[in-house]
This record gives structure tokens, C-alpha cells and sequence, in this order.
């Protein structure tokens, strides 16, 4: 076994584990877990919804870029073999007529609620990180040990059937002289969001304070560093909120699916 396929089989040997500790009972955020493996969102929906949310996620692909759509009452996946949607992530949100009703460590029982339930998995910006990490530029949150701060904005997203709702941004504080680089990086990752939809002055998009974001962890932003935003695959919560949804599954904020793809797998 040459190196390379070495360090492939250790990677995914890491994604492995940490599902299995998910399984488990383990929760922690993801980012910085299994780095070199794709990181997804996860939204599942019964049936009657299903069309909706492909339609929403293909008027939306910033945002919603999906990665797999599971069979209707299955929770298995080709980004993963073996894996169990219903257990293999560290946290999940159960919701009910768009309010969020529990977080459970096992959705198994409320996904039993519903035999077609339909699972999407949509990329994550936690992709990228690695190679922002290995050119040099500090990932605070992963840095600092804490989740990654996420905003509602006030950019609406393109309707679809009985689906509407706002974007949702995920932020990284990043050096002034290394935002192109970050820019750069990030875009060759388009199924992951890809390039920032903004970049500094985050009262344009309608946040109001950095300090309080909506999901996840706020974060020091040292002198010299631009608030960096990326659209992010919590948006489909804010779709369910919005529209009302009445049953969903999906992953807590930063709580992600670790699968058995290399992140190359989506670099352009």
C-alpha cells in the first residue's frame, strides 16, 4: 500500500470511528473531526415533501447543494456504507408545524414516525476547511474549540412549492491579506457551498451583531480580520421554520454526517 492510499484508508478509518462514537451516544460539534472527509447537513422529510425540498434545494444551490437524496424509508446512504442516518450523527432537531420540539443523540424513534421518510444530504462548508488550514489560514472556531457561528440574513431564497424562507450564513474571521486566498480555496468546492456570498459589513445582510449569532458559537475576531460569509446548509431549518413544515429530522447545527468521501471528491 503506497502512502497515499495509506492516508486514504486512515481517513476514512477516522469517519468510522466518530460515527460509531456518535452511534454511541457521543455529541461534539464536527469540524475539525476526520479532516480530508466530506462533512454534510442532513434534512428528512416525509414523502409529500420531498418534491418541495428538491425543488427548493435546485432553485437554491448555493445554499442548498445536495450531495445524496436517500430512498423513501431508507436511512442509508452511498456517502457512507453501513452508516445509519438515524444514529450516526452526534445530534439531531426533531420539528414539529416549524417549531423545534427536542434535540436527541438517536432520531430513530422519531423517524419511525414516518416510513417514507426521504433524507437529504446537502454539502458543508466544513469541507473546505481543511485546505483553508493548509495554506496557513486559522480556522477560529476549529482554532478555539467551539462550534461555528451561524446567522439568519435577509436574503430570501428563490420559493418552491410550500417552501420559502431566508439564507443562512456561516462566518470565519479571516486576515484582510488572505481573504483572496480564502476566497480562492473555498470557490474550487462548489457542491460545498463554494465562494463567500459576502464579505464584511454584516449589517448588509441583516445581522446585527456578531456576537449573537442564531446558531452555533460567536467567536474572536482579532484586529486586522474581516468577518467572511458563507452560505450554509442550516438553511433548510430556516425553511422549515418559515414554511411551517410539520414534521422534519434534521442535524443540529454543527453536529454534521461524517461520510466516507474525500473531500477531493468535490475540488474543481
Amino acid at each position: 500500500m503506497n502512502a497515499l492510499e495509506h492516508a486514504r484508508q486512515t481517513a476514512i478509518a477516522a469517519a468510522r470511528q466518530a460515527r460509531a462514537q456518535y452511534r454511541g451516544g457521543q455529541i461534539n460539534p464536527t469540524a475539525g473531526i476526520a479532516p480530508g472527509m466530506t462533512q454534510a447537513n442532513l434534512i428528512a422529510l416525509p414523502r409529500a415533501w420531498a418534491y418541495d425540498f428538491l425543488l427548493y434545494a435546485q432553485r437554491n444551490p448555493k445554499a442548498c447543494p445536495i450531495l445524496d437524496v436517500t430512498e423513501a424509508g431508507s436511512p442509508s446512504t452511498v456517502l457512507a456504507e453501513g452508516a445509519d442516518l438515524r444514529t450516526d450523527l452526534p445530534l439531531y432537531r426533531i420539528w414539529r408545524d416549524g417549531q423545534l420540539t427536542e434535540e436527541v443523540s438517536d432520531a430513530t424513534q422519531a423517524w419511525a414516525e414516518n416510513d417514507e421518510m426521504v433524507a437529504f444530504l446537502i454539502g458543508c462548508s466544513f469541507t473546505f476547511e481543511t485546505g483553508l488550514q493548509e495554506a496557513g489560514i486559522e480556522v477560529r472556531h476549529i482554532a478555539d474549540g467551539c462550534n461555528v457561528p451561524m446567522y439568519r440574513t435577509n436574503r430570501a431564497c428563490r420559493p418552491a412549492g410550500r417552501l420559502q424562507g431566508e439564507m443562512v450564513v456561516s462566518m470565519r474571521p479571516i486576515p484582510a491579506d488572505r481573504v483572496a486566498d480564502a476566497v480562492g480555496i473555498s470557490g474550487r468546492y462548489p457542491s460545498v457551498h463554494g465562494a463567500p456570498v459576502h464579505i464584511g459589513e454584516p449589517a448588509l445582510l441583516g445581522i446585527k451583531a456578531l456576537e449573537r449569532p442564531d446558531f452555533g458559537d460567536a467567536v474572536r475576531i482579532e484586529p486586522g480580520e474581516v468577518p467572511v460569509f458563507w452560505a450554509c446548509g442550516v438553511t433548510p431549518q430556516a425553511a422549515v421554520m418559515a414554511s411551517g413544515v410539520p414534521f422534519a429530522i434534521t442535524h443540529s447545527p454543527g453536529h454534521m454526517f461524517i461520510t466516507d468521501v474525500p473531500d477531493s471528491t468535490y475540488h474543481v
